[in-house]
């Protein structure tokens, strides 16, 4: 069966209203997960990620209820998500998710039967002989249901709404369970892979947090990131995450900015440090010159998983006006939690 590109989306500031395009808009939560392509061909089933890299492998239990469930071979868009926690508290489970991306089969295997995976299906492009990608999304979407009769868990269809206001709570409510805010798909349109057509809105929030560190830019020169910190409640300075995608001007003149406060030893020589090594370091050089805890800035976040923001944030501005010591995890707005089932049953 051929492959496919999925359609992306632009990001936007506020919650579009349903007649701000031709045809109107559906809503639908977003979710915080992969994305995946789903491919049936009547008895084998692969999935590719976003960038088109094989899934399959990494999660069986999927491969395995999708051979089950799905009456017709078909392409599905959607998204993998992991669901932890207790009947009536749960939640997307990030970390979960990113573990099982691993190379040995066995480990696969186990954590597919610890922390098995759902797939949330939201668009079709293909069933049977039939491209779907020419039809409007609303035909997409019909059909879509009338082919998610069977789906059972793990697979699941997302809700839609054609009501802004019902979009908005989604929007509050949702974040409780994990997800990170809501997708806006024009009605009339086709799908058009690598095409940014949909809009996302998504949580920003403000926090000040501490400069601890900062990484030299792969160029070799310059700051590449700056590495940051909060005070919990016993008063130790943990690291949160990190902020980048400084230009080259802002690069150099930020190795300036920190000189003088600099950690340095007894040599006058600046002390380094290194973060915990993950799958995700790869080969890349985990150190940074460390910083004495005196800057305050302020970033811009979505939201938190754990301790730590979930993604990279983006710099605001220098906050000479606040002490250090103030910059503690209770600033954080913590969404009111959520039942994830609700969500999707």
């Amino acid at each position: 069966m051929p492959a496919f590109a999925p359609m992306l989306a632009k990001a936007v500031t506020r919650l579009p209203e349903p007649d701000s395009v031709p045809g109107g808009l559906s809503y639908e939560p977003k979710w915080d997960g992969f994305r995946g392509i789903v491919t049936f061909d009547g008895s084998d089933v692969t999935i590719d990620s976003r960038g088109s890299k094989p899934l399959t492998r990494y999660f069986p239990e999927l491969v395995r209820a999708c051979t089950a469930q799905l009456a017709v071979p078909c392409v599905l868009d959607g998204e993998i998500v992991i669901r932890r926690g207790a009947d009536g508290a749960e939640r997307l489970d990030w970390d979960a998710l990113t573990q099982r991306i691993h190379p040995a089969a066995s480990r696969i295997e186990r954590l597919s039967a610890e922390t098995p995976a759902s797939f949330v299906a939201f668009d079709l492009l293909r069933l049977g002989d039939r491209d779907c990608t020419s039809l409007s999304f609303d035909d997409r979407r019909a059909l879509l249901k009338e082919l998610a009769r069977t789906f059972e868990a793990p697979l699941h269809l997302t809700r839609t709404t054609y009501d802004s206001a019902t979009a908005a709570d989604w929007f509050t409510r949702f974040e409780g369970a994990g997800l990170d805010g809501v997708v806006a798909k024009p009605r009339a349109l086709p799908y058009q892979e690598n095409k940014r057509v949909m809009l996302k809105v998504k949580h920003h929030r403000e926090a000040d947090v501490v400069a601890i560190g900062y990484r030299v830019h792969k160029s070799g020169s310059g700051v590449g990131s700056l590495l940051l910190g909060l005070y919990d409640d016993e008063g130790t300075l943990r690291m949160v995450g990190g902020v980048s995608a400084f230009s080259d001007v802002q690069r150099q003149a930020l190795v300036e900015e920190l000189e003088p406060v600099v950690e340095r030893d007894a040599d006058g020589r600046p002390v380094t440090d290194a973060t915990e090594r993950s799958r995700f370091s790869s080969g890349r050089d985990t150190g940074f010159i460390r910083l004495r805890p005196e800057r305050v800035l302020q970033v811009r976040y979505d939201q938190l998983e754990g301790d730590r923001f979930r993604h990279t944030v983006q710099f605001d501005r220098w906050r000479p006006d606040r002490d250090p010591s103030s910059c503690r995890f209770d600033q954080l707005d913590v969404p009111e939690a959520y039942d994830l089932g609700a969500v999707l049953d």
